[in-house]
């Protein structure tokens, strides 16, 4: 005759979750000992230094940016308003294709930019984009988009 054990018999089972930690361990113990001792000798080479060249590439894009009281920027630098003329013209003559961007700050005078723009045309470029950005609604923070379209009006 056969008797159980009165105590419940449990198979083994192995962990695994601190088999992979312990693994990790040893992984990383590893990688900077053998880093450590590695030792990086050379031989000590005189190079030729490089000569650089001036930029020879065509600028093909500009920003313009028309601020508050007629300042005018080319890519973020300031351009007296008498230069800006010479300068779209050196820029359409190294690139006849170059774009231009043009935007106007907030508080900028819509003639102002416009006038930035006849001298772009007068030049001769013609491609051109306009930065614009949604005005805010009234009471909303700067920066934001304006809010929905009133509803319409039931008859």
């Amino acid at each position: 005759m056969q008797l159980s054990s009165p105590i419940p018999h449990k198979r083994a089972r192995i962990e695994i979750i601190p088999l992979i930690d312990v693994m990790f361990f040893l992984l990383a113990s590893f990688m900077m000992v053998s880093l450590s001792q590695t030792h990086m000798k050379g031989i000590r080479v005189n190079l030729p230094a490089a000569m650089a060249l001036p930029p020879t590439e065509v600028k093909d894009y500009v920003s313009i940016k028309v601020l508050e009281g007629n300042a005018i920027t080319f890519d973020d630098q300031i351009v007296p308003e008498d230069q800006v003329l010479p300068r779209l013209y050196q820029l359409h003559q190294a690139n006849p294709n170059i774009k231009v961007s043009i935007s106007g700050d907030m508080m900028a005078m819509h003639g102002d930019v416009i006038s930035v723009l006849d001298k772009v045309r007068s030049v001769g470029i013609t491609k051109v984009g306009y930065q614009i950005r949604a005005a805010a609604a009234p009471g909303a923070p700067a920066g934001q988009p304006p809010g929905p379209p009133p509803p319409p009006a039931k008859p």
